[in-house]
């Protein structure tokens, strides 16, 4: 490592004015000291979010859960809540990594970081969330624009991420096992007027396929899913895996998130 500035404000004004003064934002670092080991980042100045009591959290507001953005993976995966509403994203959240990483990892620092392999993009794509930063409220289907690029601004944090509770949800992933990514993963959402389906893992960015989509929203049934095209031609191909067994294993993961989906009633 080599030398750089540690600073833990204790109000998200004073983690913005530290990021804008050139600082670089640490959530769960999962992602970042990663980087600075490797020194594929260097910044002067770290500003750990750590301390800053209001990004932290779990609520039921109207009909949706809003999830601060500095709580942790297993605080999600263990929150009542969440369990109760949409056990699919605790679900999810129990998913990632490994113990370690699920007592550090953050669900800001994931969505912000948006690494195309990453699984909780696909819960706020599916079920249609809304990220909240210090200074808007932005659409799930308007933040997420490729790999590790979002609609975030220079100086803008996420503060909160709210979920609207769907009819019945669902998220099915083949892992890669030696870094527990997707190598391809669904979360399938039926917000009860229309299906949404979310895909990590396959692409350069989380997206949605619009004729599993339609294909669910007619009939949500893992029969349904069978008749679906799915395009290989801007999927990943690495050593991991081809495009084309991409394509086959997100029809795969679709039909499996359908089939906990109805046997588990959500």
């Amino acid at each position: 490592m080599y030398a750089f500035n540690y600073n833990r404000p204790a109000s998200v004004a004073d983690a913005v004015k530290a990021v804008l003064a050139g600082g670089q934002a640490l959530a769960g670092g999962q992602t970042l000291l990663a980087s600075m080991k490797q020194r594929l980042m260097q910044p002067e100045a770290l500003i750990d979010l750590g301390q800053i009591a209001e990004l932290k959290g779990v609520c039921k507001e109207g009909d949706n859960i809003v999830i601060g953005a500095m709580t942790r993976h297993q605080d999600v995966a263990h929150n009542a809540d969440v369990q109760k509403h949409i056990p699919a994203l605790a679900e999810l959240a129990g998913g990632i990594g490994d113990r370690q990483v699920r007592a550090m990892g953050t669900l800001g620092g994931s969505v912000a970081n948006n690494d195309p392999a990453a699984c909780y993009p696909s819960a706020v794509l599916a079920l249609n969330a809304t990220v909240h930063t210090n200074k808007r409220k932005i659409a799930a289907d308007d933040y997420f624009q490729g790999m590790y690029t979002t609609a975030l601004e220079a100086g803008e944090l996420i503060t909160a991420i709210s979920f609207p509770i769907p009819k019945r949800a669902s998220y099915a992933k083949f892992r890669q096992p030696a870094s527990r990514f997707a190598l391809v993963g669904v979360f399938v959402a039926d917000t009860g007027s229309g299906v949404r389906v979310a895909i990590t893992g396959a692409g350069n960015g989380v997206f949605r396929h619009a004729g599993l989509e339609a294909a669910l929203s007619k009939d949500f049934s893992a029969k349904a899913v069978d008749a679906v095209q799915v395009d290989s031609a801007d999927l990943n191909s690495d050593l991991h895996a081809s495009a084309e067994y991409r394509a086959h294993m997100i029809k795969v993961q679709t039909q499996r998130a359908v089939t906990h989906s109805l046997s588990h009633g959500h």
